[in-house]
Order: structure tokens, then C-alpha cells, then sequence
């Protein structure tokens, strides 16, 4: 073995012990205790060791995020292992459930990836976790043309450029999928549907995350499938 070969393996076995001691750090005390300071302290090395491989904390967080998005990517990919392709409904079902399913067992990975700003906003911001694995059934549906769209007229006139612009992330992020949309299959109106089905569904579950109902509630998984029920079958997905 190579003195390079050796030096190498080396670095990428501390920068492994990194992220896991940042993970460790995130799902015990939360994302404000992931700190350069307080994982050399965990690993027993100075904190400027920690700049050989990420150049700030916030280059650190942007990488525990796609570790963390790759793992919700991995779950859901599971839940859909079993599901045809053709068969839309169950597949919007199963993405939408198992993502509720993941919050719910892993809410500090849930409030850095759903709750913390990103560190540069612009960045593909349809790329990561949930929104692959979602962006990649939508477009099937889309491709099969079962999706219901809204008259554009009735889409509010204040939200039509930022709809063009969430568009045009849609299509790129759809195409990094593999999956090809003609411009046709997804307008502006057909955005809008799917910018209220996300803020629906995540706005359920950041409040189940986040304990923030209202209300004691015993079960909310009724409350979660009565929605669910009602966002399948405004756009047209109902059994």
C-alpha cells in the first residue's frame, strides 16, 4: 500500500468520524449543537484540524444535510420497492406517508433539512430529501396526464412569477431525475397545485413534529389521512 493510498484512507476514515460525531451531536442536543468546536472535542483534535475538511460550519451542515436527505431518500425508496409504477395513487400515498413516518422518528433530521434555512437558499431548492423521490412520482403522473390543474385564471395574480419561477426549478429537478417533462404537461396552474399539496402535507407535519397542535390530540393519524384523502383527490388521484 502506497503512503498516498494510506494517507488517503485515513482521511476519509476521520472525515466519516466527523459527520457521525455531527450526526450524534444533531439527534441528541439538535442542530445548534453541531459545532466545529464541539466535535474535535468529541473526536480529541483542535478545532482548526476540522478546517482541513470543511472550510466552515456551515460547509459541515450543508454535508450532514445530504447525509441526512440521502437516508430519507433510502426510506422511501423502500416504501415504493413494492409499488407499481403505473399504479399513481398508491405510489403519492406511500411517498407522502412514509415521509410523515420518517419525521416522526427522526425530528432533529427533520428540523435541519424542513426547518433551518439553508445556507445558500437558491440551490436547487426542490433537490433535496423528499422532493427527489416525490419530484420523480409526480412526474409519471404527470406523463400519464392524470394530474388536475386549476383554470390559470383562478391561480392569485401575486403568486404568478414566483410560480414561474418555482416552475422552471420543477422542470430542472425533474430532468435530474431522469424524469423528462414536456413544458406542456406542467404549467403554472399545474405548480400551484403541487407548491399547496407540499405546503399542505409538510405544514401537518411539522405540527405533529413539533407538538404545535392546537389541541390535545390522542391519534392524529386520523387528522393526516383525512388530509391525505382530500389532497389525492383534489388533483384527480382518488381510488
Amino acid at each position: 500500500m502506497t503512503q498516498g493510498t494510506r494517507r488517503d484512507r485515513a482521511r476519509a476514515d476521520t472525515d466519516r468520524d466527523i459527520r457521525r460525531q455531527a450526526r450524534a451531536l444533531l439527534i441528541s442536543d439538535g442542530p445548534q449543537a453541531v459545532t466545529l468546536r464541539a466535535i474535535a472535542r468529541e473526536l480529541g483534535i483542535t478545532a482548526p484540524a476540522l478546517y482541513r475538511y470543511y472550510a466552515s460550519r456551515e460547509d459541515l451542515i450543508e454535508h450532514l444535510r445530504a447525509d441526512v436527505c440521502a437516508d430519507l431518500g433510502s426510506d422511501l425508496d423502500r416504501d415504493l420497492a413494492d409499488v407499481a409504477e403505473s399504479d399513481h395513487l398508491a405510489q403519492v400515498l406511500a411517498v407522502c406517508r412514509g415521509f410523515r413516518r420518517w419525521a416522526l422518528a427522526h425530528p432533529q433530521e427533520f428540523t435541519l433539512v424542513f426547518a433551518t434555512p439553508p445556507h445558500n437558499p437558491r440551490k436547487d431548492p426542490v433537490r433535496d430529501s423528499f422532493g427527489r423521490i416525490f419530484l420523480g412520482v409526480a412526474g409519471r403522473i404527470l406523463a400519464a396526464g392524470e394530474l388536475i390543474a386549476p383554470p390559470e385564471q383562478d391561480i392569485p395574480s401575486a403568486l404568478v412569477e414566483d410560480l414561474t419561477t418555482f416552475r422552471s426549478d420543477l422542470l430542472d429537478s425533474m430532468a435530474a431525475t431522469g424524469v423528462s417533462i414536456a413544458d406542456s404537461r406542467l404549467g403554472v396552474a399545474t405548480a400551484y397545485v403541487m407548491l399547496r399539496f407540499w405546503v399542505r402535507l409538510y405544514g401537518q407535519v411539522a405540527l405533529e413534529v413539533f407538538g404545535q397542535f392546537p389541541f390535545p390530540v390522542t391519534d392524529v393519524e386520523p387528522i393526516f389521512e383525512s388530509m391525505l384523502a382530500d389532497l389525492v383527490r383534489e388533483v384527480g388521484l382518488s381510488a
